[in-house]
């Protein structure tokens, strides 16, 4: 039978006892240097502070454990037979063991009667340690006492009779009497040590709630004490106005003392009085300054309000002055217009000028048949008196012969004059016939020139209003058909009158521009028939514009390619995001609509606000979207975690525009994959609902960037996920769970372009296409690259403001000022001024080359050059990197880094560069090495992508001379980009003429939108009239 334990034997080191009866097996004590057998109450000491010093006095003698426990041992209880071999000297071994058992028992009651007499200051003592680290001792306490018990229970009855049997001899002799009584002594011991645990137990859970309670009447203490110190200020603040109270009591006593003084106190109430009289007119000064004080400040107010009204009027005279430079930039382009009709206004006047003379000569005519009239007069009255001489000479007829033939003379002499008189009045009545003839038909000239005047301003449109005008006209019409002032099909036939610039409308609104809306809009409404026109109806939708929302080259498009259209014909519009972080002063005339377009997203329709206004001649839309996430008031363009949300939110908002405007667009052109969402929304939801008159045209400027994202996020706008999260519809390649915009827009599109020849081609290859090379391949037939072109008259030297001095490819002079001017300004040296000037404006970043950028740095000042450039880095370690270089040439002769942009700068540095550098790792077209020719500096370009479209090696004798503009390389290492740079400074020192004529030539390519224009607009056109077509055999 074995009896386990419940507690243990704690002194001299003894952590377990152990004792096996089998036949005759011997009995021994085990001490083991264990602290976690030691008793409950001895731990508590010790941790709560227990005076040390008695603990030694307790533990003091005790030997050193000697003998690890054994925990193998066990007791065999069912064998109760005598050992065999019974010792009689092992007798006096057994007492003695029993007189130890008798000091153990002892002992352990002279400490549970210290540790009774002792616990009120363990309880004190403890106190502080236990408020500080209460938590941690109790879960030490919790472990230990696990531990105890684990180890008590893990002995067992025989264990302990053979620990007891141990003698100093270590002889075990024993009897089954004796050890009976100690069996019977250890069971007792035993009972009284599971008491004393009890006792224990009970003594700590009273000890706990006495501590809770100490710590409530603390917190009460604590609560009492600071009232208390509230007390104690509001005593002291009391007594301190008691004693305030008594000084002034004091003063009172002083001042009735002296009201209760005799008369000679007089005096100096006399001299208080006089002081209060000299205190009321100062006072009465101090008021009257405080009035004028007021009058000033008022009038200081109103010089506010005019400086503000006279900052308006600068405003507003800036605006008209930026107008008026509008119009005469439209001028210009009309001059040759102009032109003609000055030639017809000369024909006209040449043929004025003939009549005139005609006209002169019939007055002429008519002046002398006016003097022989006059004559003929003269004649008659001589006639009768002749006449009434041979009256008088009938009387002397026969006085003579004299007289009879004097009489005859005369009579031949009438006759003669008679002949001359009827001469004169035939004559005079074949002039005044011929000039009345002259009259009729100067008449008849003068009409037929007034009607064909009139019939040729009634015709031809209206050239000489700039573009903002028209724009302005057509977003009026807009808005009052948003604003259900007009019906769709009024606003369709006025809008085909703005589109051809019709001279009756232009007559019209000049008429009502003073007049009351209601007064426009009838007068508007009388317009309506008007025939068809043949150019096209564009819109774009665009997440960029240049120059109000500018980020990179897909700005520059939507602009350039916009006026281009808008000059060869076609209706443009725009629409845009209206960010929070725009150029609002680019916009001309914008204003809100009175009316608000409402869009589904997240499941709920959400309203939109529309504004309008004029960008450079062309009508734009901005949509500002009430959504409570504030998508683009967030002081940024791109760059947000939730961009696939805005961007998609956006173009769906813009389609709806276009359905509840009532607009029908020939062409819908969306842009990039900020605006790639449009093609899938536009054939899955808004075909259906009547908006089904476009075809879609999708421009992917950069294939780097597609905006992939997770499926679940497509079903935002209204799109379901199941039906395009598919390969042949937007899943991405990558994997199963996220879809592509871009690859979406290529499949839902009826036109794909990109921005060069030779990147499209580029982007078909795994390298280029990232991912959609296999998409762009199964769909080529509608994949075209398309050069982009630039704003030549942003970028133009002949005309350019930023520069110093102006010049053109007839007249290069200008560019060697430009060169000085920016040396002087950047501090360069300007020593040799055929020293080659490389110029370099770009963003700093893997995808331009900045390894070969760095490299050229160097390599220019090796060949004798110097080197410019503008432009920073979005990569932290690329900026620093340069910004290194920046310091180290910080005040050297002969290269500057600016690691900013500057517009104006850029200017200069174009137009003062002799060559320009551009080692685009890859390109999709580039508008750098355009504009560095436009100024006369000659690029020297890594061949891809657009740069291979539009530069061509001056030492390539396959490409033909007149299209031989520059220096190229093949590979994107340092040891192509020195081939190309040596080359271009061996052009330039050696041969001085020949390096102008290049410059000449460079300067006279035209990179306009002109051209790219034009393949945009055969596209369009070929894509309308296949869908119309098609429309027609159904």
């Amino acid at each position: 039978m074995t009896t386990k334990l419940s507690s243990c034997f704690l002194f001299h080191g003894l952590a377990g006892i152990s004792c096996e009866r089998e036949h005759g097996t011997s009995r021994r004590f085990f001490y083991v240097p264990s602290r976690r057998l030691l008793p409950a109450s001895c731990k508590m000491r010790q941790q709560r502070g227990f005076d040390s010093s008695k603990s030694r006095e307790i533990k003091r003698g005790s030997p050193e454990p000697i003998l690890p426990i054994n925990s193998s041992l066990q007791c065999n209880s069912d064998e109760e037979s005598e050992p065999e071999n019974v010792s009689a000297d092992s007798l006096p071994s057994l007492k003695s063991d029993v007189e130890k058992e008798n000091n153990i028992l002892s002992t352990i009651e002279s400490i549970h009667a210290v540790e009774n007499t002792e616990k009120k200051d363990d309880i004190q003592k403890a106190e502080v340690t236990r408020l500080k680290g209460k938590p941690a001792k109790k879960k030490e306490e919790s472990d230990n006492a696990a531990i105890d018990r684990q180890n008590l229970n893990n002995l067992t009855v025989p264990e302990v009779a053979k620990a007891l049997s141990i003698n100093e001899s270590g002889v075990e002799q024993s009897s089954d009497g004796q050890f009976g009584e100690l069996m019977t002594m250890i069971r007792n011991a035993e009972k009284n040590i599971l008491r004393l645990d009890q006792a224990r137990a009970s003594a700590l859970d009273d000890l706990n709630k006495i501590l809770s309670e100490k710590e409530a009447l603390q917190g009460e203490i604590n609560v009492l004490e600071m009232k208390l110190a509230d007390t104690d200020e509001r005593i002291e603040t009391a007594a301190q106005e008691k004693i305030r109270a008594g000084l002034l009591e004091e003063q009172l006593e002083k001042l009735r003392h002296e009201m209760i003084s005799p008369p000679e106190s007089d005096g100096y109430i006399l001299a208080l009085s006089k002081e209060l009289d000299t205190l009321k007119i100062q006072n009465l000064s101090l008021r009257s300054d405080i009035e004028m004080l007021k009058s000033e400040l008022h009038s200081v107010k109103d010089t506010d309000e005019r400086v503000v009204v006279l900052e308006k009027e600068c405003s507003g005279l800036e605006s008209s002055v930026k107008d008026l430079e509008s119009k005469f930039s439209v001028s210009q382009e009309d001059v040759s217009k102009l032109s003609l009709l000055k030639t017809e206004c000369t024909d006209l006047w040449t043929k004025v000028e003939n009549l005139q003379l005609l006209l002169d000569r019939a007055t002429k005519q008519a002046e002398q048949a006016v003097l022989v009239l006059q004559q003929n007069q003269d004649l008659k009255s001589k006639v009768d008196k002749i006449e009434e001489s041979l009256k008088e000479a009938s009387v002397y007829k026969e006085s003579s012969e004299k007289i009879q033939q004097y009489n005859e003379l005369i009579q031949h002499k009438v006759k003669l004059l008679e002949e001359r008189l009827e001469k004169s009045d035939a004559e005079i009545f074949s002039y005044v016939q011929l000039y009345q003839e002259s009259i009729k038909e100067f008449q008849e000239t003068l009409e037929s020139l007034k009607a064909e005047s009139k019939k040729k301003a009634r015709d031809e449109p209206v050239d000489d209003m700039p573009w903002d005008y028209w724009s302005r006209l057509l977003l009026t019409v807009d808005g009052w058909l948003l604003e259900k002032k007009i019906g769709s099909d009024d606003a369709d036939s006025l809008r085909e009158m703005v589109w051809k610039k019709d001279r009756r409308i232009h007559d019209t609104y000049i008429d009502v521009k003073d007049k009351s809306e209601r007064d426009a809009i009838s007068a508007f409404l009388k317009l309506v028939a008007s025939p068809t026109s043949s150019g096209l109806y564009v819109v774009h939708i665009a997440a960029e514009m240049a120059p109000v929302a500018k980020v990179g080259g897909l700005g520059d498009v939507v602009a350039g390619l916009g006026k281009a259209l808008q000059r060869k014909g076609h209706l443009v519009e725009i629409i845009l995001p209206k960010y929070d972080c725009m150029q609002y002063d680019r916009v001309r005339d914008l204003r809100a609509l009175d009316t608000v377009v409402e869009s589904y997203f997240d499941g709920k329709l959400h309203k939109n606000k529309i504004w309008v206004g004029t960008v450079e001649g062309l009508p734009v839309h901005f949509v500002e979207p009430q959504h409570p996430s504030k998508f683009f008031w967030r002081g940024q363009f791109y760059g947000e975690q939730d961009d696939f949300k805005r961007f998609s939110y956006f173009s769906r908002a813009a389609l709806e525009l276009l359905l509840q405007s009532g607009k029908r667009p020939d062409i819908i052109h969306c842009h990039d994959w900020q605006t790639a969402f449009v093609a899938p929304l536009y054939w899955d939801l808004y075909a259906p609902k009547g908006l089904d008159s476009a075809r879609i045209c999708f421009t992917c400027h950069n294939f780097e960037y597609q905006g992939t994202a997770s499926a679940s996020e497509l079903g935002s706008c209204g799109l379901v996920v199941n039906q395009l999260n598919r390969p042949d519809r937007m899943q991405d390649h990558s994997s199963g769970d996220r879809v592509n915009p871009v690859k979406g827009a290529i499949i839902f599109s009826n036109i794909v372009t990109t921005v060069s020849p030779t990147y499209a081609q580029e982007v078909r290859t795994p390298e280029g296409g990232k991912g959609l090379h296999s998409t762009l391949n199964f769909h080529s037939k509608k994949f075209i690259g398309i050069l982009n072109g630039i704003d030549t008259d942003s970028w133009n030297p002949a005309t350019d403001p930023f520069l110093k001095a102006q010049f053109n490819a007839k007249d290069l002079q200008g560019k060697e000022e430009n060169k000085n001017a920016l040396r002087k300004q950047l501090g360069l040296s300007s020593a040799e001024s055929r020293r080659p000037l490389v110029g370099c404006i770009t963003r700093l970043v893997p995808q331009k080359g900045v390894h070969l950028i760095r490299h050229a740095i160097y390599r220019t000042l090796e060949l004798g050059g110097q080197f410019v450039l503008l432009g920073s880095s979005p990569v932290p370690h690329i900026q620093r990197e340069f910004e290194g270089i920046e310091q180290q040439f910080k005040t050297h002769d002969h290269v500057r880094l600016l690691l900013k942009y500057d517009e104006a700068l850029s200017h200069s540095i174009y137009a003062a560069s002799d060559m320009f550098i551009i080692p685009s790792i890859f390109e999709p077209c580039g508008l750098t090495q355009m504009i560095a020719m436009r100024y006369g500096s000659i690029p020297i370009a890594r061949k891809t992508g657009g740069l291979n479209d539009s530069v061509f090696d001056i030492d390539d004798d396959t490409i033909p001379t007149q299209f031989q503009n520059g220096f190229t390389f093949q590979t994107a290492d340092e040891q192509g980009l020195n081939y190309a740079l040596e080359r271009a400074f061996n052009h330039y020192k050696k041969d001085e003429e020949n390096w102008k004529r290049v410059m000449e030539k460079v300067m006279s390519i035209d990179f306009s939108w002109a051209s790219s224009a034009t393949q945009y607009e055969e596209l369009y056109a070929r894509s309308v009239a296949k869908a119309r077509a098609s429309a027609n055999r159904t």
